[in-house]
């Protein structure tokens, strides 16, 4: 009746008759412990009761450091050398040497944290103004930095809270600086724009932050989570300086084919279906966290939201959103929303998370004065109806390098924002409302 406790990763050739005859049982554990890589655990310090589980990963810490500290536990012959830092390559060039249990490393007394690390001057850079950008992520690596580059953007900062990542993609993309305190860029005179790719729940305080530093911002959608962060922002940019611009990456209305789709429609109102096969994410990812990610509705629907009002050339001014199921939660993401736009326009947007991986992620098809306008997936966009117009093809384009590109340009000469900063309050404000209405099971007006 004893317990065999997996630790780490090894392969698994267990008899089933060994467990059989003894009773035994078999676990798997948390390399650190129960809490182990759960959001609500670690990062939001919700504890396990300590009569469902005993060991927690933070009890086990607590534990041990206690047994060191009254000697119940002596670590010290586990030691086997002790290295001065600026020789680290001695333990770092051989770490299976034969006899080496456990190093360390003597930091100088007098040493000091340094938040910034140079990497490498940027060849490219032009003219006066230079590029903060707050976050190392994937997006930030896969899409950010390759459509700045194409532009040779001056980027003389890039920042993360741990630091390595940062210097990573600071190499990558021939940056002058990396740092893991990313006011020290808002206090740089140089930098005169900064790209902010974080998690959704620090958007808004960080937002909040380069405006009040006096510096134009490009944040990556959403803008914010909620109407007071809404409404903190819209003051602090109204106070500030008529240079000073704020823009969110809505890259979605750059695309050439949105471009070309808006100009072909014409004006007057319209009625228009955009539809996301999203795909499936799992609860517990952070996106999903109304307080972490704000939903995929808040969070990345608002995509569409901007998108719908850009054919449109008109604001929201009435909202109403329905939900998959009996009892939808909050941060469903298989919705359907109907916008009302102030010249008459009627929009629908599809947002399903349950569809085929094997169908196109997004179409937009648009109607109006007895012709139809049909994109498909960002490759392929078909008129009906359109004189002197069939269709459009090429490679997939979101709209992301001509974003980039029109953001660069601000940054060296300045200029006007990428989008009505107006536009911009009033798609965060529909997300909002989206979300109000599913609550309501009612049409929500947009003041």
């Amino acid at each position: 009746r004893g317990r065999v406790v997996l630790v780490g990763v090894i392969g698994l050739n267990m008899r089933r008759d060994d467990f059989y005859k003894k009773e035994l049982s078999f676990q798997v554990s948390c390399s650190y412990g129960a809490g182990r890589y759960d959001e609500e655990y670690e990062n939001k310090g919700h504890d396990y009761p300590l009569a469902y589980v005993r060991w927690t990963e933070k009890r086990n810490f607590e534990t041990i450091l206690g047994a060191i500290s009254s000697k119940i536990l002596d670590v010290q012959p586990l030691i086997t050398e002790e290295v001065e830092l600026a020789n680290y390559a001695e333990i770092y060039g051989d770490m299976r040497k034969h006899g080496s249990i456990a190093s360390i490393l003597k930091f100088p007394v007098d040493s000091t944290i340094e938040r910034v690390v140079p990497v490498g001057e940027n060849r490219t850079m032009v003219g006066s103004g230079k590029l903060g950008i707050i976050g190392a992520g994937n997006f930030a690596s896969a899409t950010i930095i390759p459509a700045l580059q194409k532009v040779n953007a001056p980027i003389k900062y890039i920042a993360s809270a741990q630091g390595l990542t940062a210097k990573v993609l600071a190499k990558k993309a021939k940056a002058e600086n990396a740092t893991s305190d990313y006011r020290v860029m808002l206090n740089d005179p140089e930098v005169n724009t900064v790209i902010i790719t974080t998690r959704h729940n620090l958007h808004a305080s960080m937002v909040m932050e380069t405006l009040e530093a006096g510096k134009s911002v490009f944040v990556e959608k959403p803008l914010c989570l909620n109407e007071e962060e809404l409404q903190n922002i819209e003051n602090a940019y109204m106070e500030a300086n008529d240079n000073i611009t704020l823009t969110v990456g809505f890259n979605r209305r750059f695309s050439p084919f949105a471009v070309k789709m808006k100009a072909l429609v014409g004006g007057g109102p319209k009625n228009i279906v955009a539809t996301m096969n999203a795909g499936y994410i799992p609860p517990e990812v952070w996106v999903q966290d109304m307080e972490v990610g704000g939903g995929r509705i808040i969070g990345e629907a608002c995509h569409f939201i901007d998108l719908c009002s850009f054919l449109a050339d008109s604001k929201v001014i009435a909202v109403c959103m329905n939900a998959l199921g009996e009892n939808p939660q909050e941060n469903t993401d298989n919705v359907s929303i109907l916008l009302k736009y102030e010249n008459g326009t009627n929009a629908v947007i599809n947002y399903f998370a349950n569809g085929s991986k094997s169908y196109a992620k997004e179409r937009v098809e648009v109607f109006s004065q007895e012709k139809v306008l049909v994109l498909d997936n960002w490759r392929r966009l078909e008129g009906f109806g359109v004189k002197g117009f069939s269709k459009m093809t090429g490679i997939m384009d979101k709209g992301h390098k001509r974003q980039f590109a029109l953001l660069n340009e601000r940054v060296q000469k300045g200029g006007e924002a990428l989008i009505p900063f107006e536009s911009i309050v009033n798609t965060t404000r529909a997300s909002f409302a989206c979300i109000e209405s599913l609550k309501k099971k009612a049409w929500v007006e947009i003041r």
